[in-house]
Formats: structure tokens, sequence, C-alpha cells
């Protein structure tokens, strides 16, 4: 194993150095001073057991915000720097605009000089072993990409039980070596403003012969609620985003058929967030604005009953047909 991280074009000499550096970064939209408060106590506590034991040496974290005002004062900036005070550092930037998840999350990784970046999102507990159990992964040099379990509800998507490979990665918690992340060119923030992009990078992670890890002992807790009949509640945001970004995602991995039963389905049953989408995609298609196509073999990419991967279990989606 490697002392030091390498950018290799196949896996070879491994990501993982003892002890590492992490950089943990969110974006922040309208988010509350508590819940980032409560988040933040949760990583600090996973930042010092993984430093006491050796796994880590360093710790950032990082917040990007693109609210229309800043979500977090001075004082409250201050409040947060003192809760750990010789464990984490915290470099908080206000973007002035909305830049979606990839872009703000392009921004942040600009500045990081650390071993692994932490995707994730800003509300979200970690369990107290979390840092140190995601790390491990990457004892694997094969290993691109490890993905936290998510809790109460956690991603119906499939993985092999016994090596934790999947399809993708759900950035609400996702840990990447940097080196790799700038070799891959981060998230396709010209594609993917608010969805999918997680799934096109942990596609590119794949592509270049890394692979993406679901480990379910790291565990956070997310706060998402399902309906008394058990079904998903998107948002008007989600329910836009998501239609605009499955157009995007299967031109891109060379579907031209995915996006022809994409606009059809649309048309004949959709609503006004996909018809939205659909004159978006339509528009930029016009216009030569759509990204070039990969993966002509589709070695990497799937597209499985309207998902991204198979799925172990159903969630009915309510307001949408998505």
């Amino acid at each position: 194993m490697s002392d030091k991280n390498t950018s290799p074009s196949a896996p070879s000499g491994g990501f993982l150095p003892r002890p590492a550096t992490a950089r943990i970064q969110s974006v922040l939209y309208g988010n509350g001073y508590d819940s980032v408060e409560r988040a933040l106590w949760s990583l600090g506590r996973s930042a010092e057991l993984a430093i006491e034991g050796g796994h880590l040496s360093r710790v950032e974290v990082a917040y990007g915000d693109s609210s229309p005002t800043p979500c977090l004062s001075d004082e409250q900036l201050g409040q947060l720097r003192a809760l750990y005070p010789d464990v984490l550092t915290i470099e908080y930037d206000f973007f002035g605009g909305n830049l979606g998840s990839a872009r703000g999350h392009n921004r942040l990784a600009a500045n990081a000089k650390t071993d692994f970046l932490v995707i994730q999102n800003p509300d979200v507990v970690a369990a107290p072993r979390l840092l140190e159990t995601l790390l491990a992964t990457f004892q694997s040099d094969s290993t691109g990409m490890a993905e936290a379990k998510q809790l109460p509800i956690e991603h119906p998507k499939d993985y092999d039980p016994s090596t934790g490979e999947t399809s993708w990665a759900a950035t609400a918690c996702a840990m990447i070596p940097r080196s790799l992340f700038e070799r891959i060119g981060g998230f396709d923030a010209d594609t993917f403003f608010l969805y999918c992009d997680d799934v096109d990078f942990s596609w590119q992670v794949r592509l270049a012969g890394y692979k993406v890890i679901f480990q379910p002992a790291a565990v956070i807790f997310h706060d998402k609620r399902l309906s008394n009949s058990g079904a998903w509640q998107p948002s008007d945001a989600e329910q836009y985003y998501s239609a605009e970004a499955a157009l995007m995602l299967a031109h891109k991995w060379s579907r031209p058929d995915i996006v022809g039963a994409i606009l059809k389905d649309f048309a004949a049953h959709g609503n006004a967030f996909t018809a939205k989408a659909m004159a978006t995609f339509e528009q930029r298609r016009d216009e030569g604005k759509l990204p070039a196509p990969v993966d002509p073999d589709h070695r990497v990419g799937q597209f499985i009953n309207g998902f991204y991967a198979k799925h172990r279990f159903a969630i009915m989606t309510q307001g949408s047909d998505l």
C-alpha cells in the first residue's frame, strides 16, 4: 500500500495514507442554524474518534451557501467553531447566488488540499464511527468512492452484500479521494444542477476503473419522511430537476432509446414540471448544448425500470410520475 495519494489510470497503489486528512463539505440553501449545529456536533465526535484512533490527522468542514441571504451570521459561525476547536476547522463561503449542488461542491473542492473529500448534506447526523468506517473501505486499491447508509429510510438501490459494490453512490454522504475527484473533473455542473450529479460522477468513477462501494456499517441519520400511506413526497424542485436530470443522464450515457421513452411518457402522462423539463432539454438539444455522450458500449451506465440501479425494495412516489 502506498504511503501517499496517487492518481493512477487504473487501480494501483491505493488512496489511503495513514493517518489521512479529510474535508467534509456541504452546500447550504435556507438551512436553519439548529440543524447545522446538530450535524456539526455529530461530525465533530466522529472526527475526534478518527483522530484518536490514528485514522485521521486533520479534518476540515467547508460550507458553501447558495441561499439568497446568508444562513449563518458571523456570531453563529463563531459558535460553530467553538464546538470542536481542537478537532475541526470550519470555512464558510457565501456564494451570492444559487450554484446548485454540483457547481457548489466543485467550488468548495477547488480549495481542498486534503487526501479525501466527504460530500454530505448539511443536516445529516453522523454516527460516531462514520469517518473511520468510510476510510477503511479504501484499504482496497480498487475503491474509488464509498457511500454511507441512510437512516431511517435506506436507499433502495441494490448492492453486493459481500463486497458492497453498487451502481452509484448517493452524496447525502459519500467519501472520495481528492486526487480522483480532480482527475475526473469534479461534478458535471454544466449538465446537472441539483439531481443525478452523484449518479453521473459515480459512473465516471467506475468508467475510470474503480469501484463504488456501499458501506452499511457507516451510518448517517437523514431526515426524510414518507406520507401516511408510505409514499415519497417530492417537492416542486425535486419533481422538476429530477425530470430534467433523467433526460440529461440518459443522453450523456448514450441511451437515445431511453431519452425517447422518457419524452414519450412525459408527453402522455406528465405534469407542469415534466413539461418544463422537456422544453429545457429540447432547447439545449436544438442549441447544441447537450453533453457529449460517453460509455457507448453501455459498460457502466444502468437504466433499470426507470432507476439507475436494480432496486431491492420499492418506495411509492406521491404527486409525481417519476
